[in-house]
């Protein structure tokens, strides 16, 4: 039987995970400017998760008036931030090439189902708006039909369990935090 993409995209994180926090020598320095990127990619994950509603309708507002992976450059910035707390920048090369592996193919594949589902309102969007880097100005739809301008939402936030990307990232930090005060001796 074949792993899901998202098997894969999770388990290779676990393994980057433990290798990161073996080879990682965090500073109170590094944890403090990694910890300020964590939030920022927090943030925009969490803004991004309250306004998308997964499966039914094309998400343009808020965040996706900007990239059309929010999630995901939220999640590329908590990436930068772990490898700026961990104190070797050199093992964001390791974390840049997975990220490339993983989400890259995720974003194409999503965008055909995405083109699949809403044809030419995600035609006009996907042309508008960058894949991962965001655009400067929003994004305004010309009364296309099958786009959602929804603002944020606390119950779609925790409805689309954004709250374990946050625990993911306090945990994370937490380690690195009980590294750098010399735990394990």
């Amino acid at each position: 039987m074949k792993p899901s993409h998202r098997g894969v995209r999770i388990g290779s994180a676990w393994i980057l995970a433990i290798a990161f926090f073996w080879l990682a020598r965090p500073d109170y320095l590094t944890l403090g400017l990694g910890a300020a990127v964590v939030l920022v990619g927090l943030l925009v994950r969490g803004w991004a998760a309250g306004v998308l509603q997964k499966d039914r309708e094309l998400a343009v507002s808020g965040p996706y008036a900007f990239t059309r992976n929010p999630l995901y450059l939220g999640t590329f910035l908590i990436g930068v931030g772990a490898v700026v707390a961990g104190g070797r920048l050199w093992l964001g090369l390791g974390f840049i090439a997975w990220f490339a592996w993983i989400y890259g193919s995720t974003m194409a594949r999503e965008s055909g189902e995405l083109a699949a589902r809403f044809g030419e309102s995600y035609a006009r969007y996907r042309e508008s708006v960058p894949v991962l880097l965001p655009r400067l100005t929003p994004f305004r739809p010309a009364g296309d039909h099958g786009a959602a301008d929804t603002g944020f939402s606390p119950a779609r936030y925790l409805r689309n369990r954004e709250y374990e990307a946050l625990l993911g990232a306090v945990a994370g930090m937490a380690l690195l935090l009980l590294k750098a005060a010399g735990w394990p001796p």
